[in-house]
């Protein structure tokens, strides 16, 4: 005889099979809510931890507003041994300086592959293990962050102002880990369609150039599997068409000081 226990767990499991049959296996966790993270970590509001308020306002840029033809080039999760090292290979040979937002994870394992080759480059911060941020609370955002700065100024010796959340997901907590660190949180106006593009590096190029507009924020990847090839490949096209479209690379930086120095009347 069935307890009612047994009853129960037969009817949820007979549920979910009837809705993984009505709207796919990969939509269950939506339907069921398990994909939502906790009201008490990223989403929470900023009252619930005012004390940690330090500022008025943080800075999340997608772009900088210029009529300045420049664009800054980013490269996320590295460094990593298959891609790190082909990416600032294709920027010596352009003489582009980039946006590199390291994770403190791969930078701790793989610091040989950056050392002496990051002098023209900003350094931006990607949490320790590239962390969901809008999935953890203050503390646990704070904890991911300070320790990636820790690990790039111990092998750089520089000061970290830029933070990008992994995926671009941005929880109340994240903003406030911000604010107390003096980050800008930086996300991106144009990224890389690699999938669109697989084994059409020129196409993936033009689509770059074509695109770009003044202030732009590239996306794109030095670490992953080898569709970041297609990027690799097209990034001397991508630098050629832009040059004679006018523009002049730069760094996440270098945008905002040049957007600040416009707005302020300094030429």
């Amino acid at each position: 005889m069935l307890s009612r226990r047994a009853v129960l767990r037969t009817a949820a499991a007979g549920a979910v099979g009837v809705l993984a049959g009505a709207v796919g296996a990969r939509e269950i966790p939506h339907r069921l809510g398990l994909d939502r993270p906790p009201v008490a970590g990223g989403y929470a509001a900023a009252a619930d931890v005012l004390d940690s308020v330090r500022h008025a306002s943080v800075a999340v840029r997608y772009y900088v507003e210029t009529t300045e033809p420049l664009v800054a080039f980013t490269f996320d999760d590295g460094p990593a041994p298959h891609w790190t090292p082909m990416v600032l290979d294709a920027l010596d040979a352009a003489g582009v300086p980039a946006t590199f937002f390291m994770v403190g994870s791969q930078l701790e394992r793989n610091a040989d592959l950056v050392r002496g080759r990051m002098d023209r480059h900003a350094i931006g911060n990607h949490t320790w293990a590239h962390d969901d941020l809008a999935t953890l609370d203050l503390n646990g955002v704070l904890r991911s962050l300070q320790r990636t700065e820790d690990e790039i100024k111990r092998q750089f010796g520089r000061p970290v102002s830029l933070l990008r959340p992994p995926f671009g997901h941005i929880g109340g907590s994240t903003l406030l880990a911000a604010d107390r660190m003096g980050y800008d949180v930086v996300l991106w106006s144009k990224a890389m369609r690699e999938k669109m593009y697989h084994n059409d590096p020129a196409g993936q190029a033009l689509d770059i150039v074509e695109s770009v507009r003044p202030g732009s924020i590239i996306l794109a990847h030095d670490e992953g599997d080898d569709r970041r090839l297609v990027t690799i490949r097209g990034l001397a096209a991508m630098f050629d068409g832009l040059r004679k479209r006018g523009f002049r690379m730069v760094t996440v930086p270098e945008l905002i000081a040049s957007a600040t120095a416009a707005g302020s009347g300094k030429q």
